[in-house]
């Protein structure tokens, strides 16, 4: 096996771009419709439909936060490239049996399920970041990012394409067997040399505690904390983005196509845009990407609740791309850089907890504010704590405005 981590990150690169990319096609292909697919198992009003489907989806990310450090200590002992095979093998037996399932209580099971077996992209992730230098770390992490991104575009044109010709619990069953292809592949092709996985730095990590062997404990916080918001911004979206199509288009034409369509806009500028903002952010500074990306995300959430047309709709989707390519890779990188080699698989799995407490608390914040005040008050609340998350790092963590003082 090679002894420099440049060799072999190029070559693992392009393996788990294409891995996390089919496996963004997985998780994304139903995502979307899955609000459709709860209407198809039951009667229920507006306000239920909301509050059931924001359930559904919160409890698949309220299993993932309390299993991902258990991924992440896993990880640590066994390697990355196991936990890869086992998280995306299990994965697509339960999306297989969640398909057969007939009532909402079931489906809620079986997305708990699926919340256990979360772990697959941030553990590539992770193991790309333990490998490749610091100093390109956020061009890197940008460009694996965009494999689970692109993933996550074509998934929900896919998935709506495949429930409009077939039908949503078809989806589920071609979603399980892409998870095997992933599986298979990752245990294939994927290497990872015996000496990089320490047992040393888990006696470390849990010996003296994970923030204290950060040089800034304040800014990992800090940085957790914006995960699980702008999280929170986006998962408060993800459960009603069909309804509102739906309503956009008052009930009629192919609604699981062109909401699968509009989910995906924000994919194919996410693609376009993270390389480059993180190539940026490794020459400027990340912190100045950060703050940027919070306020163009605060100006395109706001307008997309008064929309009357699909296609503002679209353009605006479009824009959140752009946030999202700023925000989310770039907080990883923040985190790469300022954690040390052996913490790095305990920094992505609290990472990937508090994004999926995000998603859970966004989940149900969307289901309950549609509910009770209409599709469009998610869109502007969702605007409004995105402001307040720029608030806070703006007063709590002043070496994110600089150019390069956060990166050391």
């Amino acid at each position: 096996m090679p002894n420099a981590s440049a060799p072999l990150w190029k070559k693992n690169l392009p393996v788990l771009w294409a891995c996390t990319f089919v496996a963004g096609i997985a998780f994304s292909e139903v995502g979307p419709f899955l609000s459709l697919f709860i209407d198809e198992l039951g009667t229920f009003s507006q306000r239920q439909l909301s509050f059931y489907s924001g359930l559904v989806f919160a409890v698949t990310f309220l299993v993932t936060a309390f299993m991902a450090p258990v991924w992440g200590r896993l990880a640590n002992v066994r390697g990355h490239k196991i936990i890869m095979f086992f998280t995306a093998l299990g994965m697509g037996v339960t999306y297989i049996l969640t398909g057969m399932v007939h009532n909402v209580w079931l489906l809620f099971l079986g997305r708990a399920l699926i919340g256990a077996f979360s772990g697959y992209i941030p553990n590539a992730q992770a193991l790309i970041a333990g490998q490749v230098p610091r100093a390109m770390s956020g061009r890197i992490l940008g460009i694996i990012m965009t494999g689970s991104t692109s993933g996550f575009l074509i998934g929900p044109v896919l998935g709506g394409v495949l429930a409009h010709l077939f039908s949503i619990r078809a989806t589920f069953y071609i979603t399980g067997v892409i998870l095997f292809l992933v599986a298979i592949a990752s245990l294939v092709f994927v290497e990872e040399p015996r000496e990089e996985k320490s047992g040393k730095a888990v006696t470390a990590t849990r010996g003296r505690g994970l923030l204290k062997q950060f040089a800034n404990p304040k800014l990992i916080i800090v940085l957790l904390c914006s995960t699980l918001i702008v999280q929170l911004g986006n998962s408060s979206i993800f459960p009603i983005i069909s309804l509102y199509v739906k309503q956009l288009m008052h009930g009629h034409g192919a609604i699981t196509v062109v909401a699968g369509i509009i989910s995906a806009l924000p994919g194919i500028s996410n693609i376009l845009a993270a390389p480059r903002l993180g190539s940026y952010g490794d020459r400027h500074g990340s912190g100045r990407v950060l703050i940027a990306g919070y306020l163009f995300a605060v100006l395109v959430y706001m307008p997309q609740g008064l929309v009357t047309s699909l296609v503002v709709l679209g353009v605006l989707r479009f824009f959140v791309g752009i946030s999202d390519a700023a925000l989310f890779p770039t907080i990883q990188t923040l985190l790469t850089k300022n954690a040390p080699t052996g913490t790095l698989s305990s920094v992505f799995a609290w990472n990937q907890s508090f994004q999926a407490l995000g998603s859970m608390f966004g989940s149900l914040f969307g289901g309950v504010i549609s509910g009770l005040f209409g599709y469009n008050v998610v869109f502007m609340t969702t605007a409004a704590l995105l402001a307040l998350n720029l608030l806070i790092l703006w007063l709590t963590e002043p070496s994110l405005r600089k150019s390069r003082r956060a990166q050391a």
